[in-house]
């Protein structure tokens, strides 16, 4: 059997909206319905398609600022996690989430659902049996491996019989609802979870239905792993979770430029989901807030993730994000840098002064994101296009403001803000 990845799946970078930034781990299905509602009305016709639920959906008393000591999750007889009523009251009646899943298919979205690594503790407590073995949950747990932020779970050990089919009882499940992409969370912090990938994989494979398998999160994720990431799912992380800080954000310059030569389609190295609009709503890390990247900061991390063709998945409410930001994500050029690009690439670093570089996949243009990380504005800097890698053309067009910048003497000038960037276009 074939370990390449099936390029069916994500043959671009996935786009989409995500509960986490916003709501932690107390999201309702009403703010889920709203999001999903909102990206279908604004943005699906951009690219952005996936509605992800993030962790503890089947918590009935999730916490809105941390998580709780002791989980509780909402179990059926196999071990298997089960949406909240009390917060997604279309799955009462042991419907699970295939309601939800049906409503955002009908917006012509696909459906995610987060899910830590492992087995609930409250099912190897209760010792339930594994769906369709004479296992139960106590023998295939191990009990000495669990997740340092969270204690929903402990890991299943792969080498007991068992271990397997828990996986593949839980992927039927989500089949079942039609779900389409899966994060898969604590499984890439040291040392990598390999048996536990590989197992997801093989249990996605066995329902015969796509779904995207994304991997999460990447401490100091090391690239000796990139082909066994290509192999058994479609996006990993390559960072901690990243919030709503330049320091942060400037840090993923240079894991963006040791990733990106490695993207191809169905195998995208995550640079994490973009805390952009309006977050912290019931979030884990800070308070109620449109987010605290400047609109320079914002064009810059736009920039950045599509030039290094990272997956996109806004972290933003909606319907409460300021309609600048939202304008960011309805940007169709720069959108098409993500999908339609080959040879992305950082080809200089001297200080704060950072250059990418991008060609169109059919040579229609060439493409630049010139950035100045400096906490002051840098006004006139003058680049010859010889350092760009380019000749020949005589202007180009920053695709945020639209403006044309014109080649003087082999060179633009060019007004670089603090943070900022000009991304533009040379055709």
């Amino acid at each position: 059997m074939s370990t390449a990845p099936d390029t069916r799946l994500a043959p671009t970078p996935p786009m989409g909206w995500n509960s986490w930034d916003c709501f932690g781990s107390s999201v309702t299905e009403e703010e889920v319905v709203a999001n999903a509602e909102f990206m279908a009305e604004h943005l699906l016709p951009y690219g952005w398609d996936t509605v992800v639920v993030d962790i503890q959906w089947y918590e009935a008393n999730a916490e809105d600022t941390r998580y709780p000591e002791v989980s509780e999750p909402v179990l059926d007889e196999w071990g298997r996690q089960l949406p909240a009523v009390s917060r997604f009251p279309s799955a009462s009646g042991g419907k699970g989430f295939a309601p939800l899943a049906e409503r955002i298919h009908s917006l012509g979205l696909k459906f995610g659902v987060h899910m830590m690594r492992g087995i609930p503790r409250k099912a190897v407590e209760l010792d339930l049996p594994i769906k369709g073995t004479t296992t139960t949950a106590g023998q295939v747990a191990d009990r000495t491996d669990t997740c340092e932020w969270n204690s929903d779970n402990y890991g299943l050990d792969m080498r007991r019989p068992g271990a397997q089919e828990y996986y593949d009882s839980q992927l039927e499940l989500f089949a079942e609802w039609g779900v389409d992409f899966v994060k898969l969370d604590d499984v890439l912090m040291p040392p990598v979870k390999t048996a536990e990938i590989a197992g997801y994989h093989r249990s996605i494979a066995k329902t015969g239905r796509d779904i995207v398998l994304s991997l999460s999160p990447g401490r100091r994720l090391s690239s000796a792993y990139a082909e066994f990431f290509a192999a058994h799912s479609e996006m990993w992380r390559i960072s901690d979770d990243l919030w709503d800080d330049w320091s942060a954000l400037r840090e993923m310059f240079q894991r963006t430029a040791r990733w990106a030569p490695r993207q191809r389609p169905g195998a995208w190295a995550d640079a994490d989901m973009l805390p952009l609009g309006r977050i912290g709503i019931r979030a884990h890390v800070g308070t109620a807030r449109h987010s605290r990247l400047s609109l320079e900061e914002q064009r810059t991390m736009m920039s950045l993730w599509v030039l290094a063709r990272s997956p996109l998945m806004i972290g933003g409410h909606l319907p409460e994000s300021l309609p600048e930001t939202v304008d960011l994500f309805r940007n169709r050029e720069v959108i098409e840098i993500l999908e339609r690009t080959e040879g992305n690439r950082e080809i200089i670093r001297d200080d704060n002064f950072v250059v990418w570089e991008a060609s169109h996949c059919e040579g229609t243009a060439e493409y630049r994101g010139i950035f100045w990380l400096g906490d002051e504005d840098s006004p006139a800097v003058r680049t010859y296009l010889a350092d760009l890698g380019l000749a020949d053309y005589t202007s180009g067009r920053d695709l945020w403001s639209g403006e044309t910048v014109d080649v003087v003497d082999g060179a633009v000038a060019l007004d670089l803000p603090a943070h900022g960037v000009r991304l533009l276009a040379f055709e």
